[in-house]
């Protein structure tokens, strides 16, 4: 299986931006890469792409998040769209890129094509970002380096907004099971709830759920309860004015001692660092 390394220009930003239709990504050979890919059909003809040998119907206002290793083989299915490709340690600060929050919605799991549909009143909002890190990239001027990873920041915040609908997502893929932990953690993320209280709901023992779970996509139900419960801190901190004890009850956690040592081991900082600095 033909593995694409991303390839590194002295002097540029390591992201590159690619408006389609292009020859250069019209590849039908199975092939990986070992880089993050955003894959957006802005006009799209109908045609499938085959993620990891199973064929997605591409819709206008889909967007794929291919993570790397995923086996991509498929025609051009669009009219006009963008690729965008970056490699994981771009997203700095993070002993690991699977746990950054920006990088969330890449670390479901490499078993299943993530594929979320922007809605159409955000589309040519979308368009705008991925035309702004293009000319950031093709004029390089002074401080394009900078310029190109905000621009990439930015759509890696709208990226995280907009599959904050996990079990919608899962439901389109088919995995009912998993759209149902979902839902339970979306409706009860601010109680004090545990694995055991997820698997009561859905009738089954806490060994099955956490081995479903963790082999569909890579972790555990206490880490997608954790993040859920820390994407909304994220929101509070830096949307509200309430106080980090208050934050720390209205996302499930009664010890705001145990949310502060939870979030600095997501984030490396405190919330109040993140409040300040983000």
């Amino acid at each position: 299986m033909p593995r694409v390394g991303f390839d590194r220009v002295p002097g540029a930003a390591p992201v590159v931006a690619v408006h389609l239709p292009h020859d250069s990504v019209a590849e039908r050979r199975p092939h990986a890469h070992d880089f993050l890919v955003l894959f957006y059909a802005h006009r799209a003809d109908g045609r499938p792409v085959r993620i990891d040998g199973r064929d997605w119907p591409v819709a206008e206002g889909d967007l794929f998040v291919i993570t790397p290793g995923q086996v991509v083989s498929a025609p051009q299915p669009v009219t006009e769209g963008w690729v965008v490709f970056f490699p994981a340690e771009v997203a700095r600060g993070q002993a690991a890129w699977r746990s950054h929050p920006l990088l969330f919605p890449f670390a479901r799991g490499a078993d299943r094509a993530q594929r979320l549909q922007i809605p159409a009143a955000e589309r040519d909002d979308w368009l705008a970002r991925f035309t702004a890190l293009d000319a950031e990239l093709r004029n390089r001027r002074d401080g394009h380096q900078e310029a190109a990873l905000a621009h990439l920041t930015l759509l890696l915040v709208a990226l995280s907004r907009l599959s904050t609908d996990v079990a919608g997502e899962l439901r389109s893929a088919d995995e009912p099971l998993l759209a149902a932990v979902f839902d339970v953690i979306e409706r009860r993320y601010h109680e004090p709830i545990s694995l055991t209280d997820v698997a009561a709901e859905l009738a089954l023992t806490a060994g099955h759920l956490t081995t479903v779970v963790r082999r569909k996509t890579g972790r555990t139900v206490q880490q997608w309860l954790t993040e859920r419960r820390l994407q909304e801190a994220r929101w509070l901190l830096t949307g509200t004015d309430l106080t980090v004890a208050a934050i720390s009850r209205r996302v499930g956690y009664p010890d705001v001692s145990y949310f502060i040592k939870r979030f600095r081991a997501g984030h490396e900082i405190t919330p109040a660092q993140w409040r300040r600095g983000r």
